[in-house]
């Protein structure tokens, strides 16, 4: 008994593989309303969106865009200039090098998720639509019309897998559920982008200036959004931009000029950071920004065990704490039992050092177990440092980190003679105590990026990615795995104990609660591998960048209370389905997890 199949029949729809929009329109008219749209879109920015000063942004004024409508200005920007590089506009090709039409799509549903996102947050706010100004009905309309005409642009329709007409009703409707999502993912797949040519090396460099300035800028509006709402718009816009450009090929093209650069790309990338202070007008901002660099350089530390050597390790944070209470022991605290002030480049030696040995007599009795075993085992130390720091408070074991008090009054640093607590004015710009501290990450961060770079490239480097990909067969070619695997235990420690010396004067107190394996605020050992996994195990940009996001988010997030970890986690739960191999992905893992891509165009330790 044979079983027929017979192909789905749809009269309705466009025959399988014909180059047809989701949308129902002629393309040219599509790309046409898309354009237009875009650039009424552009023209309601300037218009008042609402009459009253109470939502955030002072959206009343003609004639000049302000808090969501910037965001909105801008979307409707990129989109104006997608599109016309769709109709081969001279002086416009470079914008798409593969293609504008799925960019051109993404950068219309930016711009439309922010401004029905805020014209959605002013009805609600306020009490009605009725609180809106003609301004605000005219940027829905023109949104939704360049969306709806970037969604009939034409593209390469998958061919439907036949369907068994004796499959239930159920399994049926999966069939047609699964081929329309198929069907809407092939509206946004690009061309492999052409090759970037040649240029001189004073534009190339221009280039990289010009790619480090516009992150600091986004950086910089992204930490100083002042209220919530221009904060989730900024998402939006952010998300789906940086989305559109990369599927126009521009992100490739940048990426390979970068590749040939990396020493001026990585040295331009530290003088972009320490220019950060200088574009806040006092601390609070520069405040996340050494904790964010605290974090990511925890994360880097961190992703030499978990990248390089693939060691599952869940009670890393620990390091960080054993790094900041030695030098909080020894740094001149009143509630330090020891009463010595060592300086600043010795107390981060103790701290290291202490941490180093915390990592050898850790890692020595446990690093022969594997995979999940070892994660375990990471986690146990984890929790019994920091419940051993709770107890050793005079009563329960011997008075040293001073119970749930912890250490605190830690003073702050004096390097050569320069006081980080105090203001410092600099060509015309005040420095505060959070910026100085900021500069002295900075520094660190730079050593760990340098270490992390050598033993990458170093004969111990490759033994801890032949130990990662498979210990089995690393060590019958005669790789020492306990050995090198003790190394990787040991340098992530030490790293992480060196970020910890600074984190104690930071913070002035160290307590034992600051050092959980899970919780709302980081650095916690989740928040730290989630860094790693989500930036790029592997790289160096990638927790890097990793680590900012998870910082920063969360931090902007407290006005959902409750709900902040639930929103926090399907984010990470939507990011890890449709990006797996991090934000920025090594080669090894993005041919993993995409075989059927082509490899990418430009390949290094920094990423793809």
């Amino acid at each position: 008994m044979t079983t027929q199949t017979t192909a789905s029949e749809t009269p309705s729809a466009p025959a399988a593989g014909a180059p047809t929009g989701l949308i129902g329109l002629p393309p040219g008219l599509g790309r046409a309303l898309a354009t237009g749209g875009a650039v009424l879109t552009i023209v309601s920015t300037f218009l008042s969106w609402t009459w009253t000063q109470d939502f955030p942004g002072d959206l009343t004024v003609y004639g000049y865009p302000g808090g969501l409508q910037v965001l909105v200005l801008i979307g409707a920007a990129l989109t104006t200039l997608l599109a016309l590089a769709s109709y081969d506009v001279k002086g416009l090709k470079w914008l798409a090098p593969a293609g504008a039409d799925a960019a051109l799509k993404l950068a219309a549903l930016a711009t439309f998720a922010t401004a029905w996102y805020t014209v959605i947050a002013i009805s609600v706010e306020l009490g009605g639509v009725v609180n809106l100004e003609p301004g605000g009905y005219f940027v829905a309309v023109t949104s939704l019309a360049s969306l709806v005409g970037a969604l009939a642009l034409p593209f390469q329709r998958p061919e439907p897998d036949p369907v068994d007409p004796e499959d239930s009703g159920w399994e049926q409707f999966r069939h047609r559920a699964g081929h329309g999502w198929e069907t809407v993912k092939a509206a946004f797949v690009t061309d492999r982008p052409r090759p970037v040519g040649k240029l001189p090396a004073y534009a190339e460099i221009l280039i990289i200036v010009a790619v480090l300035a516009l992150a600091l800028t986004v950086f910089t509006y992204g930490i100083g959004t002042e209220y919530d709402e221009l904060f989730v718009g900024f998402l939006i816009t952010a998300v789906f931009s940086f989305t559109a450009l990369n599927k126009s090929g521009l992100i490739v093209h940048a990426s390979q000029i970068t590749g040939r650069h990396q020493n001026i790309t990585i040295c331009g990338a530290f003088v972009t950071a320490a220019l950060f202070p200088f574009t806040q007008t006092n601390d609070q901002y520069a405040t996340l920004g050494v904790y964010i660099l605290i974090f990511a350089t925890v994360a880097l530390g961190l992703n030499i065990v978990v990248g390089l050597a693939g060691l599952l390790d869940l009670g890393y944070v620990a390091f960080l704490g054993v790094g900041a209470y030695a030098a909080a022991l020894v740094s001149g605290s009143p509630s330090s039992p020891f009463h010595v002030h060592f300086p600043f480049w010795a107390a981060a030696l103790v701290g290291a050092a202490a941490s180093l040995v915390f990592g050898v007599l850790i890692g020595a009795p446990t690093l022969r177990l594997r995979g999940d075993y070892l994660a375990i085992v990471t986690l146990g130390f984890g929790e019994i440092f920091r419940i051993t720091a709770n107890n050793l408070d005079g009563t329960s074991g011997p008075d040293i980190t001073n119970g749930s008090n912890g250490i605190s009054s830690i003073p702050n640093l004096k390097i050569l003679g320069v006081d980080l607590g105090a203001q410092h004015d600099v060509a015309g710009f005040t420095i505060g105590r959070f910026a100085n501290y900021f500069f002295l990450m900075l520094v660190i961060t730079a050593v760990v990026v340098l270490v992390f770079r050598r033993s990458g490239d170093s004969r111990i480097g490759r033994a801890w990615v032949a130990i990662r990909e498979d210990e089995t067969a690393a060590l019958a070619m005669g790789i020492n795995g306990f050995r090198v695997k003790l190394i990787a235990f040991a340098v992530g420690a030490c790293l992480a104990g060196l970020a910890g010396t600074v984190q104690a004067h930071v913070t002035y107190t160290v307590t034992p609660e600051q050092y959980y394996f899970a919780g709302p605020v980081p650095p916690n050992s989740a928040f730290l591998l989630a860094a790693v996994v989500l930036g790029g195990m592997g790289t160096i940009g990638g927790p890097l960048i990793g680590a900012s996001l998870l910082f920063l988010i969360p931090n902007k997030l407290q006005f959902l209370g409750n709900y902040q970890l639930f929103a926090f986690g399907v984010a990470l739960i939507l990011l890890m389905r449709f990006r797996p191999e991090g934000l920025v992905p090594n080669r090894r893992r993005q041919l993993e997890f995409h075989e059927e891509a082509e490899a990418p165009a430009v390949l290094g330790k920094t990423g793809a």
